[in-house]
This record gives structure tokens, C-alpha cells and sequence, in this order.
């Protein structure tokens, strides 16, 4: 070992990534449990389409910094392709979060990279090896096993069943979500990608206002408000984080948000975290690890795409 490795200012600057990628999970947790009492308050359509409205507003500034990058053709049908898929996926997501804990929502939804495996098969060619299906099964028995866990203890009404299938659902569109953020990454910028990303989702919810709009009172506003910068935060730690380190290193990070889940799920819902949860969740994950061994690293979320 030279001197150069062993220094204290050269681990400190390696774990400085590791610490950004931690900070950035966190605060998007506290934007999912922020976002899901503003959804209990006001409705989970009036609470998206504030948050994205305020997430646009938060990162004009760093659209005009970066210098007003404009999408090209190819780019912008990329970005109204995944606007779209996004504002289905985050309706769902929400909507199930608000009928289940905040851990068992976090984990079911962890599937989604093992269902991305397919989509990358049949929308980019790419093959499906064994590993896939063991990764697939591993997936498929972590939600059975959380499942298994509600109905056995009779915890299961019409609304956990409701909000569980949402978020299954909502797991399938942020696969295919994942596989247009590696088309999308190829044809834009950050900057430009989380800047349009948040007006036109904004503009797909502002849409349909005329059936589903609300007045929100001051503190659902100021919940909202708070989950925009949250988000914005998340966006700026994580890919400060992700430039300056290996995704293989920090992807396993991304997992910690189970933690974080469960503990602002008991500190702002009551929340209690049970063992079929984590047995369910620790499956999931393993499965997640084995299908990423079959591709190369990407240097993307398993959970969901910043500011999405």
C-alpha cells in the first residue's frame, strides 16, 4: 500500500460519493412520506401535480445555468413518451403508498428492475439469460411472502389489496420507465432531462384538472412544496454522487431506502415494520443482485428516476 492510497484526504474523497448517494435515498424517502400526507390531506392528483409544478419552478434555475439546453426532435418524443408513463406510474405508486405502509410499498416496488430485464428484452433486443428467471422467481416469491404476511394475519381490507395492486402496477411502468432512461440519457442532459421531465408532467396533471382539481390549505401546500425540494435535493445528491464514483459500488445503496421507508413510515404514520416485510423485501433484493449480474451497470436508480 503507497502512501497515495492510505491517505486520510483520499479516503475521505472516495466515501464523499458513497455519503452524497446515502443523503440523496433519504431524502427522497422523506419526499415519498412528505408527498403521501399531502396525498391523505388533498388527494394524490392535486398532491402530484403541485410537486411537479414546484419541481419545474425549482430547477429553471439550473436549466438557464447549464444554458438553456433545447431538446432535439428525437429527444423531446422521448421526453413526452416518459412524461406520460411517469404520471401513470407516480398516480399509482401514490395511490398505493396511501393504503399501505411505507416499507411494504418500497419493497414491493423493488421488483421493478428484476420486470425491466423483459422489457429490455423486448423493446432493445437484448437477450434473457437464466439468471433473469431465478432473479424473476426470487421477485415473485419477495411479494408473495409480504402478501402471504397480510393475509395471515387478516391485516388485508379492500384498500391494502387495492394499494398493493397499484404499486405492482405501478413497478411494471417503472420498468419501462427504465428502459426510456437509458434511451433518453443517450439523447439529453441531466439538466434538460429533469427540467422538461417535471413541466411536461406537470402539463399532463394540469390536463385533466378541470375533474380532479382541489383547493389545498396552507399545510398540504407546505407539505407539497417541501416534497419539490426533497425531490430537487435527491436529484442534485445523486448525480453528484453517481459522477463521481462506480455504480456498482453505489448501487446497493439504493436499497437503504427500504430502511428509510420503514423508519419515516413509524415516525410520521405509526408504522409498524413486520417480518414477512423484510423476509419479502430481502428477496426482492437478492433477486435485483442476481439480475444485475447479467447486464453491464447502468447508472441509474433501481427505485425511481429523480424527480419523477
Amino acid at each position: 500500500m503507497n502512501a497515495a492510497s492510505a491517505s486520510p484526504t483520499g479516503d475521505r474523497s472516495a466515501a464523499l460519493p458513497i455519503l452524497a448517494v446515502v443523503a440523496g435515498i433519504a431524502t427522497f424517502s422523506a419526499m415519498d412520506a412528505v408527498i403521501k400526507g399531502a396525498s391523505l390531506a388533498v388527494g394524490v392528483y392535486m398532491a402530484l401535480l403541485l410537486r411537479n409544478g414546484f419541481a419545474a419552478i425549482l430547477t429553471f434555475p439550473l436549466w438557464l445555468r447549464a444554458g438553456r439546453p433545447k431538446p432535439s426532435r428525437a429527444a423531446f418524443r422521448v421526453h413526452v413518451q416518459r412524461a406520460v408513463i411517469t404520471s401513470a406510474m407516480a398516480t399509482l405508486f401514490f395511490y398505493g403508498l396511501v393504503r399501505i405502509p411505507m416499507a411494504e410499498g418500497i419493497a414491493i416496488s423493488f421488483v421493478a428492475p428484476i420486470i425491466a430485464l423483459y422489457f429490455a428484452a423486448l423493446l432493445l433486443g437484448e437477450t434473457i439469460r437464466r439468471r433473469a428467471v431465478l432473479a424473476s422467481l426470487l421477485g415473485v416469491v419477495g411479494v408473495l411472502v409480504i402478501g402471504a404476511g397480510r393475509f395471515g394475519s387478516g391485516a388485508y381490507s379492500d384498500e391494502a389489496i387495492a394499494g398493493t395492486t397499484a404499486i405492482l402496477l405501478s413497478a411494471v411502468l417503472y420498468a419501462i420507465n427504465l428502459v426510456l432512461q437509458r434511451k433518453q440519457a443517450l439523447l439529453a442532459g441531466p439538466v434538460e432531462i429533469a427540467q422538461f421531465q417535471n413541466l411536461l408532467t406537470a402539463l399532463i396533471f394540469l390536463g385533466v384538472s378541470p375533474w380532479f382539481a382541489a383547493v389545498p390549505d396552507k399545510p398540504s401546500l407546505l407539505l407539497i412544496l417541501a416534497g419539490a425540494v426533497l425531490a430537487t435535493m435527491a436529484l442534485l445528491f445523486l448525480s453528484w454522487g453517481y459522477a463521481r464514483a462506480e455504480a456498482q459500488v453505489l448501487l446497493p445503496i439504493e436499497y437503504t431506502g427500504f430502511l428509510w421507508a420503514a423508519l419515516l413510515g413509524w415516525l410520521m404514520f405509526g408504522e409498524r415494520l413486520d417480518l414477512p416485510t423484510v423476509a419479502g423485501a430481502i428477496l426482492i433484493v437478492i433477486g435485483c443482485w442476481i439480475g444485475a449480474r447479467n447486464a453491464k451497470v447502468e447508472s441509474q436508480s433501481p427505485r425511481r428516476a429523480p424527480l419523477t
